[in-house]
């Protein structure tokens, strides 16, 4: 995703754009909508590429029903009746440039829950749209450069169009694909436009291909979203099925996996956590340690320190500060084989010492110079600080362009979100009045100005 939108949102009233970036950065106070955007992204994620209607209570995000999510207005029209979200996506097609999709969604409600009844994919003046009525009969209307048609559906179920969007794509489709008369006929001309031909169908055809949809199927893992605090450790884990969990609480299982049976995995992860911990000093080895002879009996983690001279014990992970145990799972998930391409991490510095909280900042922007997108809510001027030395001294690949800062600055009953940029010396460029303004006045006092 490059560009995303949202409006009547929880805290978002008007709408609201902000830019993503490889590294993007969620900043501002608490309850300020950080949160509520991650879980969005996730959303729009769903319908998009996974064609299913979204989960606004699924973990990490519980923004509960309807009422909850659509923006409060107060006075006597207190609330709208639809939620409007959609983001842009810039591909580059080889000697064509870059292509521009758009994607938009308008979540209704049905009972207490918000399903999609409208949505939109675009490039240019070629277009396929989907609209639910009221009637729950599904409206489908298609356009290209020379026309605009629209497909008859029969009724479907009040799960919102959403969960039709393959059955869809599959009646677009049907024309390039087949170009059969009975196929032809489904596409009714609206607005004068001719009989629908092999050239519309063809640029209807590039419009699906080229946003990602390929064979019906998802192209792209699903983001992995974490939460703002991870499971406790353990003196000892019991094998279980290793199930990715926003709080990591499968991420010891998997490593005990690599440990046991795919050495070469379990090299580079070793390798990778070593490093991390040696450069936010929190340890400098990391291993597992077998109670049995096998994967399926309990183990142990352990994480050594090293001293200027010595090695120094080996230490189980309960028993060293709660840092080490909070981060490991947001290390692994980026680790790990398989990782996926976008990550919502909240607040990951969360119990770090603030050298360490640093460190985290320069390995994001390793992460996101590898074509893997992150998005960061945090509270750490540390972390922050780090990205923006990192990318003045080019101690990455990372730009300056890639890289956003978005802060979200709270009004009366909303929120409006700044997109902030980086130059080339890490200064941060458009940021409004009140960026920072609490610890300004803070270092103020301090100096007794």
């Amino acid at each position: 995703m490059d560009d995303v939108w949202l409006k009547n949102f929880r805290c978002f009233r008007d709408q609201q754009a902000a830019r993503l970036a490889p590294l993007t950065l969620l900043v501002g106070e608490n309850s300020a909508g950080k949160t509520s955007f991650m879980a969005m992204l996730r959303a729009l994620w769903d319908v998009a590429c996974v064609r299913t209607v979204p989960d606004f209570k699924e973990s990490p995000y519980d923004l509960g029903s309807f009422n909850d999510i659509v923006h409060y207005r107060g006075g006597t029209s207190r609330r709208v009746e639809t939620i409007e979200a959609g983001f842009v996506r810039r591909s580059r097609r080889g000697s064509a440039g870059v292509a521009s999709y758009r994607f938009e969604v308008a979540f209704g409600r049905r009972g207490t829950f918000p399903v999609p009844v409208q949505w939109r994919l675009a490039r240019g003046d070629v277009w396929l749209e989907e609209r639910l009525e009221r009637d729950a009969s599904q409206l489908i209307r298609v356009r290209t450069a020379n026309g605009e048609w629209r497909l008859s559906q029969p009724a479907m179920d009040d799960y919102g169009v959403g969960s039709r969007v393959g059955s869809m794509l599959g009646s677009v489709m049907l024309y390039p694909l087949y170009r059969s008369h009975a196929a032809q006929e489904e596409f009714i001309p609206m607005d004068g436009s001719s009989t629908i031909t092999d050239e519309d169908g063809k640029q209807l055809d590039s419009l699906v291909a080229g946003f990602g949809f390929g064979d019906f199927l998802p192209t792209k893992q699903r983001p992995f979203a974490s939460a703002p605090v991870r499971s406790r450790p353990r003196r000892t884990y019991d094998p279980a099925r290793p199930m990715r969990d926003p709080e990591g609480g499968n991420i010891p299982m998997y490593i005990s996996t690599a440990f046991f049976e795919e050495k070469k995995s379990w090299n580079a992860l070793k390798e990778a956590l070593e490093r991390f911990g040696r450069d936010a000093g929190l340890f400098d080895e990391i291993s597992v340690r077998p109670l049995g002879e096998s994967g399926s009996e309990p183990f142990q983690m352990h994480v050594r320190k090293y001293g200027r001279r010595t090695k120094g014990p080996t230490r189980n992970l309960i028993d060293v500060g709660y840092g080490v145990s909070q981060v490991l799972p947001i290390l692994t998930e980026l680790f790990r084989d398989a990782a996926t391409p976008m990550f919502l991490l909240q607040q990951p510095e969360v119990h770090l010492h603030p050298s360490a909280q640093a460190a985290l900042g320069s390995l994001f922007c390793r992460i996101a110079s590898r074509q893997q997108q992150l998005v960061v809510e945090t509270h750490s001027d540390h972390l922050l600080d780090r990205v923006r030395m990192d990318v003045r001294d080019g101690t990455s690949k990372l730009k300056p362009e890639d890289v956003s800062i978005l802060f979200f600055e709270r009004g009366d009953l909303d929120v409006r979100i700044h997109s902030l940029r980086l130059d080339g010396e890490g200064n941060v460029l458009g940021a409004p009045p009140s960026y920072r303004s609490f610890f300004l006045e803070e270092s103020r006092r301090s100096l007794r100005l």
